[in-house]
Protein backbone atom coordinates (compact mmCIF):
# COMPACT_ATOMS: atom_id res chain seq x y z
CA UNK A 1 0.00 0.00 0.00
CA UNK A 2 1.30 3.41 -0.97
CA UNK A 3 1.60 5.95 1.76
CA UNK A 4 1.32 9.66 1.20
CA UNK A 5 3.48 12.01 3.14
CA UNK A 6 2.05 15.22 4.42
CA UNK A 7 4.16 18.15 3.33
CA UNK A 8 4.42 20.55 6.25
CA UNK A 9 7.74 22.07 5.38
CA UNK A 10 6.42 25.21 3.71
CA UNK A 11 3.32 25.95 5.74
CA UNK A 12 1.75 25.40 9.18
CA UNK A 13 -1.74 24.07 9.78
CA UNK A 14 -2.60 26.66 12.43
CA UNK A 15 -2.19 29.52 9.99
CA UNK A 16 -5.19 28.33 8.00
CA UNK A 17 -7.62 28.42 10.90
CA UNK A 18 -10.18 31.27 10.76
CA UNK A 19 -9.26 34.40 12.68
CA UNK A 20 -12.25 33.96 14.99
CA UNK A 21 -11.01 30.52 16.10
CA UNK A 22 -7.48 31.77 16.68
CA UNK A 23 -8.88 34.62 18.73
CA UNK A 24 -10.97 32.23 20.84
CA UNK A 25 -7.93 30.02 21.46
CA UNK A 26 -5.83 32.94 22.63
CA UNK A 27 -8.62 34.25 24.84
CA UNK A 28 -8.49 31.04 26.89
CA UNK A 29 -4.86 31.68 27.91
CA UNK A 30 -3.29 34.14 30.33
CA UNK A 31 -1.67 36.93 28.34
CA UNK A 32 1.89 35.87 29.15
CA UNK A 33 1.25 32.38 27.79
CA UNK A 34 -0.64 33.72 24.79
CA UNK A 35 2.26 35.97 23.85
CA UNK A 36 4.70 33.06 24.04
CA UNK A 37 2.63 31.06 21.51
CA UNK A 38 2.99 33.64 18.75
CA UNK A 39 5.92 31.70 17.29
CA UNK A 40 3.61 28.79 16.43
CA UNK A 41 1.95 30.55 13.52
CA UNK A 42 2.71 33.34 11.07
CA UNK A 43 -0.80 34.70 11.42
CA UNK A 44 -0.80 34.85 15.20
CA UNK A 45 1.45 37.88 15.37
CA UNK A 46 -1.45 39.87 13.89
CA UNK A 47 -4.29 37.95 15.52
CA UNK A 48 -3.61 39.63 18.89
CA UNK A 49 -5.63 42.63 17.79
CA UNK A 50 -8.76 40.41 17.90
CA UNK A 51 -8.22 39.15 21.46
CA UNK A 52 -10.73 40.87 23.74
CA UNK A 53 -10.04 39.00 27.02
CA UNK A 54 -6.86 40.15 28.77
CA UNK A 55 -5.80 37.96 31.69
CA UNK A 56 -2.64 39.07 33.51
CA UNK A 57 -1.75 36.33 36.00
CA UNK A 58 1.66 36.75 37.57
CA UNK A 59 1.52 33.36 39.23
CA UNK A 60 2.50 32.00 35.79
CA UNK A 61 6.00 32.48 34.40
CA UNK A 62 6.64 32.16 30.66
CA UNK A 63 10.42 31.74 30.67
CA UNK A 64 11.45 31.49 34.30
CA UNK A 65 14.85 30.10 33.41
CA UNK A 66 15.71 33.20 31.38
CA UNK A 67 14.38 35.74 33.82
CA UNK A 68 11.78 38.36 33.00
CA UNK A 69 12.22 41.87 31.61
CA UNK A 70 10.57 44.77 33.37
CA UNK A 71 7.00 43.57 33.64
CA UNK A 72 5.26 46.88 33.38
CA UNK A 73 7.09 47.98 30.25
CA UNK A 74 6.64 44.62 28.56
CA UNK A 75 2.86 44.48 28.90
CA UNK A 76 2.28 48.16 28.33
CA UNK A 77 4.04 47.74 24.98
CA UNK A 78 1.78 44.77 24.29
CA UNK A 79 -1.36 46.81 24.95
CA UNK A 80 -0.13 49.72 22.85
CA UNK A 81 0.78 47.45 19.95
CA UNK A 82 -2.17 45.05 19.84
CA UNK A 83 -5.16 46.79 21.45
CA UNK A 84 -4.78 50.32 20.17
CA UNK A 85 -8.07 50.36 18.22
CA UNK A 86 -9.78 47.24 19.59
CA UNK A 87 -12.45 46.95 22.32
CA UNK A 88 -11.78 44.81 25.40
CA UNK A 89 -14.50 42.66 26.95
CA UNK A 90 -12.62 41.66 30.12
CA UNK A 91 -9.43 42.82 31.82
CA UNK A 92 -8.22 40.53 34.63
CA UNK A 93 -5.15 41.16 36.78
CA UNK A 94 -3.76 39.18 39.70
CA UNK A 95 -0.43 40.08 41.27
CA UNK A 96 1.52 41.27 44.30
CA UNK A 97 2.74 44.85 44.27
CA UNK A 98 6.03 45.64 45.99
CA UNK A 99 6.43 49.40 45.63
CA UNK A 100 4.95 52.59 44.21
CA UNK A 101 6.53 52.03 40.78
CA UNK A 102 4.78 48.68 40.37
CA UNK A 103 1.52 50.24 41.56
CA UNK A 104 1.96 52.89 38.85
CA UNK A 105 2.32 50.13 36.24
CA UNK A 106 -0.88 48.48 37.48
CA UNK A 107 -2.75 51.78 37.31
CA UNK A 108 -1.54 52.42 33.77
CA UNK A 109 -2.74 49.00 32.58
CA UNK A 110 -6.17 49.55 34.10
CA UNK A 111 -6.37 53.01 32.55
CA UNK A 112 -5.48 51.57 29.15
CA UNK A 113 -8.24 48.97 29.47
CA UNK A 114 -10.77 51.66 30.40
CA UNK A 115 -9.72 53.75 27.40
CA UNK A 116 -10.46 50.75 25.17
CA UNK A 117 -14.06 50.56 26.44
CA UNK A 118 -13.60 47.54 28.72
CA UNK A 119 -16.83 45.88 29.93
CA UNK A 120 -15.46 43.88 32.88
CA UNK A 121 -12.52 44.53 35.21
CA UNK A 122 -11.30 41.98 37.76
CA UNK A 123 -8.37 43.25 39.84
CA UNK A 124 -6.87 41.18 42.64
CA UNK A 125 -3.85 43.09 43.90
CA UNK A 126 -2.01 42.55 47.17
CA UNK A 127 0.26 45.55 47.76
CA UNK A 128 2.92 45.24 50.43
CA UNK A 129 2.20 48.88 51.20
CA UNK A 130 -1.26 48.00 52.51
CA UNK A 131 -2.97 50.67 50.40
CA UNK A 132 -4.51 50.16 46.98
CA UNK A 133 -4.59 53.18 44.66
CA UNK A 134 -6.83 52.73 41.65
CA UNK A 135 -6.73 55.18 38.73
CA UNK A 136 -9.52 57.76 38.61
CA UNK A 137 -10.41 56.59 35.09
CA UNK A 138 -11.64 53.28 36.52
CA UNK A 139 -14.34 55.06 38.53
CA UNK A 140 -15.63 57.16 35.64
CA UNK A 141 -15.84 54.47 32.96
CA UNK A 142 -18.91 54.79 30.75
CA UNK A 143 -18.70 51.19 29.49
CA UNK A 144 -17.87 49.16 32.61
CA UNK A 145 -20.61 46.61 33.44
CA UNK A 146 -18.89 44.42 36.06
CA UNK A 147 -16.17 45.40 38.55
CA UNK A 148 -14.31 43.14 40.99
CA UNK A 149 -11.81 44.64 43.44
CA UNK A 150 -9.57 42.80 45.92
CA UNK A 151 -7.94 41.91 48.21
CA UNK A 152 -6.89 42.41 51.88
CA UNK A 153 -6.09 46.09 51.44
CA UNK A 154 -7.42 49.56 52.07
CA UNK A 155 -8.72 51.15 48.89
CA UNK A 156 -8.51 54.88 48.31
CA UNK A 157 -11.17 55.94 45.82
CA UNK A 158 -11.68 59.41 44.33
CA UNK A 159 -14.36 61.68 45.74
CA UNK A 160 -16.22 61.64 42.42
CA UNK A 161 -17.50 58.32 41.03
CA UNK A 162 -19.78 57.83 38.04
CA UNK A 163 -20.20 54.38 36.54
CA UNK A 164 -23.40 54.75 34.49
CA UNK A 165 -23.34 51.19 33.07
CA UNK A 166 -22.15 49.20 36.09
CA UNK A 167 -24.57 46.42 37.07
CA UNK A 168 -22.39 44.06 39.15
CA UNK A 169 -19.96 45.15 41.89
CA UNK A 170 -17.85 42.65 43.85
CA UNK A 171 -15.76 43.76 46.83
CA UNK A 172 -13.26 41.18 48.11
CA UNK A 173 -11.76 41.98 51.53
CA UNK A 174 -11.24 45.70 50.99
CA UNK A 175 -11.44 48.36 53.66
CA UNK A 176 -12.97 51.69 52.65
CA UNK A 177 -12.41 54.88 54.58
CA UNK A 178 -15.40 56.18 56.55
CA UNK A 179 -18.60 55.79 54.49
CA UNK A 180 -17.00 55.67 51.03
CA UNK A 181 -18.58 52.34 50.08
CA UNK A 182 -22.17 53.58 50.09
CA UNK A 183 -21.84 57.37 49.95
CA UNK A 184 -19.27 57.48 47.15
CA UNK A 185 -18.79 54.19 45.30
CA UNK A 186 -22.32 52.73 45.34
CA UNK A 187 -23.86 56.19 45.03
CA UNK A 188 -22.02 56.59 41.74
CA UNK A 189 -23.59 53.45 40.24
CA UNK A 190 -27.11 54.48 39.17
CA UNK A 191 -28.06 51.14 37.54
CA UNK A 192 -26.32 48.73 39.95
CA UNK A 193 -28.26 45.46 40.30
CA UNK A 194 -25.95 43.04 42.14
CA UNK A 195 -23.61 43.79 45.05
CA UNK A 196 -21.28 41.28 46.71
CA UNK A 197 -19.28 42.29 49.80
CA UNK A 198 -16.98 39.55 51.05
CA UNK A 199 -14.46 39.87 53.85
CA UNK A 200 -12.15 37.23 55.30
CA UNK A 201 -10.00 37.82 58.38
CA UNK A 202 -10.43 41.57 58.22
CA UNK A 203 -11.47 43.58 61.27
CA UNK A 204 -13.76 46.05 59.59
CA UNK A 205 -17.49 46.32 58.86
CA UNK A 206 -19.22 48.89 56.70
CA UNK A 207 -21.54 50.98 58.83
CA UNK A 208 -24.32 50.68 56.30
CA UNK A 209 -25.08 49.54 52.78
CA UNK A 210 -27.43 51.72 50.80
CA UNK A 211 -28.65 51.46 47.22
CA UNK A 212 -31.99 52.26 45.65
CA UNK A 213 -31.41 49.94 42.68
CA UNK A 214 -29.74 46.70 43.79
CA UNK A 215 -31.84 43.56 43.49
CA UNK A 216 -29.31 41.01 44.75
CA UNK A 217 -27.09 41.53 47.80
CA UNK A 218 -24.56 39.17 49.36
CA UNK A 219 -22.66 40.17 52.51
CA UNK A 220 -20.19 37.58 53.79
CA UNK A 221 -17.87 37.99 56.78
CA UNK A 222 -15.61 35.06 57.67
CA UNK A 223 -12.93 35.02 60.34
CA UNK A 224 -13.43 38.73 61.04
CA UNK A 225 -13.23 40.21 64.51
CA UNK A 226 -16.24 41.98 65.94
CA UNK A 227 -16.53 44.80 68.45
CA UNK A 228 -18.94 45.25 71.35
CA UNK A 229 -21.04 47.91 69.62
CA UNK A 230 -20.61 46.82 66.01
CA UNK A 231 -23.68 47.68 63.96
CA UNK A 232 -24.91 47.46 60.40
CA UNK A 233 -27.86 48.89 58.53
CA UNK A 234 -29.32 48.25 55.09
CA UNK A 235 -31.33 50.53 52.85
CA UNK A 236 -32.22 48.61 49.70
CA UNK A 237 -35.91 49.07 48.83
CA UNK A 238 -35.61 47.23 45.48
CA UNK A 239 -33.78 44.21 46.89
CA UNK A 240 -35.21 40.80 45.94
CA UNK A 241 -32.51 38.35 47.10
CA UNK A 242 -30.43 38.70 50.30
CA UNK A 243 -27.56 36.45 51.44
CA UNK A 244 -26.02 37.38 54.80
CA UNK A 245 -23.30 35.61 56.81
CA UNK A 246 -21.77 37.32 59.84
CA UNK A 247 -21.63 37.48 63.62
CA UNK A 248 -24.81 38.69 65.29
CA UNK A 249 -24.09 42.38 65.81
CA UNK A 250 -25.01 44.87 68.50
CA UNK A 251 -27.72 46.46 66.37
CA UNK A 252 -29.27 46.58 62.91
CA UNK A 253 -30.93 49.94 62.42
CA UNK A 254 -32.58 50.63 60.16
CA UNK A 255 -33.20 47.77 57.72
CA UNK A 256 -35.26 48.65 54.65
CA UNK A 257 -36.03 45.66 52.41
CA UNK A 258 -39.37 46.68 50.93
CA UNK A 259 -39.30 44.24 47.99
CA UNK A 260 -37.43 41.27 49.47
CA UNK A 261 -38.57 37.80 48.37
CA UNK A 262 -35.80 35.41 49.48
CA UNK A 263 -33.19 35.51 52.26
CA UNK A 264 -30.34 33.26 53.34
CA UNK A 265 -29.24 34.08 56.87
CA UNK A 266 -26.19 32.68 58.65
CA UNK A 267 -25.58 34.68 61.82
CA UNK A 268 -23.23 33.35 64.46
CA UNK A 269 -23.17 34.16 68.18
CA UNK A 270 -20.04 35.95 69.43
CA UNK A 271 -19.33 36.41 73.13
CA UNK A 272 -17.77 39.82 72.50
CA UNK A 273 -21.24 41.14 71.69
CA UNK A 274 -22.82 40.68 75.10
CA UNK A 275 -26.37 41.56 74.04
CA UNK A 276 -26.85 41.38 70.27
CA UNK A 277 -30.00 43.08 69.01
CA UNK A 278 -31.11 41.42 65.78
CA UNK A 279 -34.67 42.73 65.94
CA UNK A 280 -34.05 45.21 63.11
CA UNK A 281 -32.72 42.44 60.88
CA UNK A 282 -35.68 40.15 61.63
CA UNK A 283 -38.14 42.96 60.97
CA UNK A 284 -36.40 43.67 57.68
CA UNK A 285 -36.88 40.12 56.42
CA UNK A 286 -40.38 39.55 57.86
CA UNK A 287 -42.16 40.03 54.51
CA UNK A 288 -40.18 37.42 52.55
CA UNK A 289 -41.59 34.33 50.85
CA UNK A 290 -38.55 32.03 51.18
CA UNK A 291 -36.22 31.85 54.19
CA UNK A 292 -33.09 29.73 54.61
CA UNK A 293 -31.76 29.62 58.17
CA UNK A 294 -28.42 27.95 58.91
CA UNK A 295 -28.02 25.85 62.08
CA UNK A 296 -25.91 28.66 63.55
CA UNK A 297 -28.73 31.13 62.85
CA UNK A 298 -31.29 28.93 64.59
CA UNK A 299 -29.10 28.80 67.68
CA UNK A 300 -28.38 32.54 67.66
CA UNK A 301 -31.98 33.63 67.12
CA UNK A 302 -33.16 31.22 69.82
CA UNK A 303 -30.60 32.71 72.23
CA UNK A 304 -31.90 36.19 71.48
CA UNK A 305 -35.49 35.09 72.07
CA UNK A 306 -34.83 33.32 75.39
CA UNK A 307 -32.13 35.59 76.84
CA UNK A 308 -32.67 39.03 75.36
CA UNK A 309 -36.43 39.19 74.86
CA UNK A 310 -36.47 39.15 71.05
CA UNK A 311 -40.03 39.14 69.70
CA UNK A 312 -40.59 37.91 66.17
CA UNK A 313 -43.15 39.57 63.94
CA UNK A 314 -45.55 37.57 61.81
CA UNK A 315 -44.09 36.12 58.61
CA UNK A 316 -47.36 36.54 56.76
CA UNK A 317 -45.92 35.88 53.29
CA UNK A 318 -43.55 33.03 54.13
CA UNK A 319 -44.31 29.89 52.09
CA UNK A 320 -40.95 28.06 52.24
CA UNK A 321 -38.65 27.62 55.25
CA UNK A 322 -35.31 25.79 55.39
CA UNK A 323 -34.40 25.00 59.00
CA UNK A 324 -31.96 22.93 61.02
CA UNK A 325 -30.02 23.04 64.26
CA UNK A 326 -27.10 21.26 65.85
CA UNK A 327 -28.48 21.60 69.38
CA UNK A 328 -31.76 21.54 71.29
CA UNK A 329 -31.72 25.29 71.90
CA UNK A 330 -31.89 25.94 68.18
CA UNK A 331 -34.75 23.46 67.70
CA UNK A 332 -36.82 25.35 70.25
CA UNK A 333 -37.09 28.13 67.68
CA UNK A 334 -38.97 26.00 65.14
CA UNK A 335 -42.39 25.94 66.91
CA UNK A 336 -42.16 29.71 67.32
CA UNK A 337 -41.46 30.17 63.60
CA UNK A 338 -44.29 27.82 62.61
CA UNK A 339 -46.66 29.77 64.81
CA UNK A 340 -45.58 33.02 63.13
CA UNK A 341 -45.90 31.64 59.57
CA UNK A 342 -49.59 31.01 58.79
CA UNK A 343 -49.04 30.48 55.04
CA UNK A 344 -46.05 28.13 55.26
CA UNK A 345 -46.37 25.27 52.77
CA UNK A 346 -42.83 23.88 52.39
CA UNK A 347 -40.59 22.93 55.31
CA UNK A 348 -37.02 21.77 54.63
CA UNK A 349 -35.36 20.10 57.62
CA UNK A 350 -31.73 19.16 58.26
CA UNK A 351 -30.12 17.50 61.31
CA UNK A 352 -33.40 15.83 62.30
CA UNK A 353 -31.49 13.43 64.56
CA UNK A 354 -30.69 16.33 66.93
CA UNK A 355 -34.34 17.31 67.39
CA UNK A 356 -35.62 16.82 70.95
CA UNK A 357 -38.99 15.07 71.12
CA UNK A 358 -40.15 17.13 74.10
CA UNK A 359 -40.21 20.25 71.90
CA UNK A 360 -43.84 20.64 70.75
CA UNK A 361 -44.74 21.03 67.08
CA UNK A 362 -47.96 23.01 66.73
CA UNK A 363 -50.61 22.32 64.13
CA UNK A 364 -49.67 24.01 60.88
CA UNK A 365 -50.47 24.28 57.16
CA UNK A 366 -47.32 22.59 55.77
CA UNK A 367 -47.99 20.55 52.63
CA UNK A 368 -44.46 19.46 51.70
CA UNK A 369 -41.75 18.39 54.13
CA UNK A 370 -38.24 17.72 52.82
CA UNK A 371 -35.79 15.96 55.16
CA UNK A 372 -32.10 16.40 54.24
CA UNK A 373 -29.37 13.96 55.32
CA UNK A 374 -31.81 11.31 56.56
CA UNK A 375 -30.04 8.29 58.11
CA UNK A 376 -33.00 6.06 58.91
CA UNK A 377 -32.29 5.68 62.62
CA UNK A 378 -34.95 4.72 65.14
CA UNK A 379 -34.65 8.16 66.71
CA UNK A 380 -35.21 9.91 63.37
CA UNK A 381 -38.27 7.78 62.63
CA UNK A 382 -39.66 8.76 66.01
CA UNK A 383 -39.10 12.44 65.30
CA UNK A 384 -40.54 12.08 61.80
CA UNK A 385 -43.69 10.54 63.25
CA UNK A 386 -44.04 13.53 65.57
CA UNK A 387 -43.76 15.98 62.68
CA UNK A 388 -46.17 14.14 60.39
CA UNK A 389 -48.69 13.71 63.16
CA UNK A 390 -48.92 17.47 63.67
CA UNK A 391 -49.16 18.46 60.01
CA UNK A 392 -52.81 18.10 59.12
CA UNK A 393 -52.36 19.35 55.55
CA UNK A 394 -49.25 17.33 54.70
CA UNK A 395 -49.33 15.81 51.21
CA UNK A 396 -45.74 14.77 50.53
CA UNK A 397 -42.64 13.86 52.56
CA UNK A 398 -39.28 13.72 50.77
CA UNK A 399 -36.59 11.79 52.62
CA UNK A 400 -33.22 12.59 51.08
CA UNK A 401 -30.76 10.03 52.38
CA UNK A 402 -27.35 10.93 53.71
CA UNK A 403 -24.50 9.78 51.50
CA UNK A 404 -23.85 6.06 51.84
CA UNK A 405 -27.09 5.37 53.74
CA UNK A 406 -29.58 2.73 52.54
CA UNK A 407 -32.96 2.57 54.27
CA UNK A 408 -35.12 -0.54 54.14
CA UNK A 409 -38.57 0.23 52.73
CA UNK A 410 -39.98 -1.81 55.58
CA UNK A 411 -39.01 0.91 58.03
CA UNK A 412 -41.05 3.41 56.05
CA UNK A 413 -44.00 1.03 56.00
CA UNK A 414 -43.68 0.66 59.74
CA UNK A 415 -43.99 4.42 60.01
CA UNK A 416 -47.32 4.10 58.19
CA UNK A 417 -48.55 1.60 60.72
CA UNK A 418 -47.53 3.87 63.57
CA UNK A 419 -49.62 6.75 62.21
CA UNK A 420 -53.03 5.08 62.42
CA UNK A 421 -54.34 8.00 64.46
CA UNK A 422 -54.15 10.36 61.45
CA UNK A 423 -56.93 10.65 58.88
CA UNK A 424 -55.32 11.74 55.64
CA UNK A 425 -53.30 10.46 52.70
CA UNK A 426 -49.56 11.19 52.72
CA UNK A 427 -47.05 10.20 50.06
CA UNK A 428 -43.51 9.44 51.17
CA UNK A 429 -40.60 9.41 48.74
CA UNK A 430 -37.14 8.16 49.64
CA UNK A 431 -34.36 9.65 47.54
CA UNK A 432 -30.83 8.32 47.26
CA UNK A 433 -28.14 8.33 44.58
CA UNK A 434 -29.06 4.95 43.13
CA UNK A 435 -32.86 4.85 43.25
CA UNK A 436 -36.07 6.67 44.10
CA UNK A 437 -38.67 4.80 46.13
CA UNK A 438 -42.29 5.98 46.06
CA UNK A 439 -44.50 4.75 48.85
CA UNK A 440 -48.08 5.98 49.15
CA UNK A 441 -49.17 5.81 52.75
CA UNK A 442 -52.90 5.96 53.52
CA UNK A 443 -53.04 6.87 57.18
Amino acid sequence: MDTKKLDTGSRDAISFLPDEILSDILSLLPIKQAVSTSVLSKNWRNIFRLVDYLDFDYSVSVHPEKGEPKRGERFKEYLDRTQRDSPIIKFSLERHVGDHNEMAYVSSWISDAVEHGVLEVDVSVKPRLGMLFMPCELFTSKTLVKLTLGTQVQCDIPSYVLLPSLKILIIETIFFASKDLSDVLIAGCPVLEELFVRHEEMDSHPYYISSRTIKKLSVQYRGCDVYYESGLSFDAPSLVSFDYSDHALYEYTPVNFGSLVEARVDIRYNRKVVKPDISGLMIGISNIETLHLSPASADTISRCVSRHGLLLLMFNNLVSLSFGSNNERGWKLLPYLLEKSPKLETLIIQSLNVYASYIPIHLNQVKLMHILGYQGTVQELKHLKTFIGRMQCLELVLLELAEGVVVDDGKILQLHRDLNHASRKCSIQVHDRSRISHLSLDT
